[in-house]
């Protein structure tokens, strides 16, 4: 395998950040040596996540083996995913603003055809559905977990309880309808 340089189109904060979270991670849990430094974990895992490289590119690039490149990433990213708000704390912030954005998104992923609940038709390729709720300037507020590309956005709504969260903390939701364009919703 040839290995190359690569950039990722990031902030070096966010490497700093991520680098202390597995550094304090790795303190807590007594861990002595790992063949990587929590900075390369961190630029692994970043460079993972936002360029998509499979683990065998990535492990190669990094002179670790798939698995521990796997273990790595998915280290990482259970580290970022505690740091997510829950819907109940989404809700608090949401409750300052005028109003919030509610859409679902597919995100894609590799499997095979035999993989039927992945598989959305409406995008028609396979993925992940999740539901995200933002405030009107764009910025996140909360995303859901993801269930198979084959729910549908408002089984996946009523699966995570964004149905009733708006009306019970008096927010106004708006979200986007199936034919594409943007309605009030009573949710």
């Amino acid at each position: 395998m040839l290995v190359y340089p690569s950039g990722v189109d990031m902030s070096s904060s966010a490497l700093r950040f991520l680098s202390a979270k597995l550094r304090q991670h790795r303190w807590e849990l007594g861990s002595r040596w790992r063949r990587l430094t929590p900075g390369r974990q961190a630029l692994l895992t970043l460079a993972h996540l936002r360029n998509g490289h499979p683990y065998a590119q990535l492990a190669a690039g990094f002179g670790v083996g798939t698995t521990t490149a796997y273990l790595y990433v998915a280290e990482a990213v259970d580290l970022l995913a505690a740091l997510a708000p829950t819907l109940e704390e989404a809700a608090r912030t949401a409750s300052t603003k005028a109003l919030v954005l509610l859409d679902g998104t597919l995100l894609p992923i590799d499997r095979i055809a035999t993989d039927r609940p992945f598989y959305s038709g409406k995008h028609k390729k396979h993925g992940m559905n999740v539901q995200v709720l933002a405030d009107p300037s764009g910025r996140l507020l909360w995303a859901s977990p993801v269930l198979p590309g084959a729910v549908h956005d408002v089984r996946t709504a009523r699966e995570h309880g964004i149905v009733g969260m708006p009306t019970d903390a008096g927010i106004t939701c708006w979200a986007d309808s199936d034919d594409g364009w943007w309605c009030h919703r009573q949710v």
